[in-house]
């Protein structure tokens, strides 16, 4: 079982961690989900491999076997959205890591309520003022469910969303005040 102090690795680094074109592609994917470091990164690779692990082992296993299997597996991703309902296991293999990160927590917070950068949104989930129906995740790396996505609201005691609001560029007065001032030169 092993000592509870050393618990199991949840992420494997890449095994060229000095290639150019890897580490900049890992700055891009960083930057553009706010991930605080290439662990996040990593860990979502890892969690991608397995399953598409889990989905070459059962292309290999006899039809009978995996007529039972297999619905398992699909289930489980369409709950969380990485496929629909009728994609079949060639549709597991193809996925990418970008589809895993785009139904984290932080990321669906950062499209739905227009936080400028994902880092807002990060530290907006993590000082708690993100709830997901009746309970509060401060967790950034939660995968929502298609169930829980449409339940994403901020907490009663946020002052967030007047702060989201007042931040807002207003675009009717910049075009009455274009003409206004028009108006007044001619």
């Amino acid at each position: 079982m092993g000592d509870p102090k050393y618990p199991r690795r949840m992420w494997r680094k890449p095994k060229r961690p000095l290639n150019y074109e890897l580490k900049m592609e890992e700055l891009k994917t960083l930057g553009t989900f706010g991930l605080r470091s290439k662990r996040e990164l990593w860990k979502a690779h890892t969690e991608l491999s397995r399953v598409r692990h889990q989905a070459r082992s059962l292309l290999a296993l006899r039809q009978e076997i995996r007529l039972e299997k297999e619905p398992i597996l699909m289930k489980s991703l369409s709950r969380i959205g990485l496929v629909s309902n009728e994609s079949t296991l060639d549709d597991v293999l193809n996925l990418q890591v970008n589809d895993l990160l785009s139904r984290r927590l932080q990321t669906l917070v950062s499209r739905k309520f227009g936080f400028k950068t994902p880092y807002q949104a990060r530290q907006a989930v993590i000082h708690g003022h993100i709830m997901i129906g009746d309970r509060k995740v401060n967790i950034p790396s939660y995968i929502v469910t298609l169930d829980e996505e449409k339940n994403i609201h901020f907490s009663p005691e946020s002052n967030i969303p007047s702060m989201l609001e007042s931040t807002k560029p207003e675009s009717k007065p910049e075009i009455d005040a274009v003409t206004e001032t028009t108006e007044v030169e001619s």
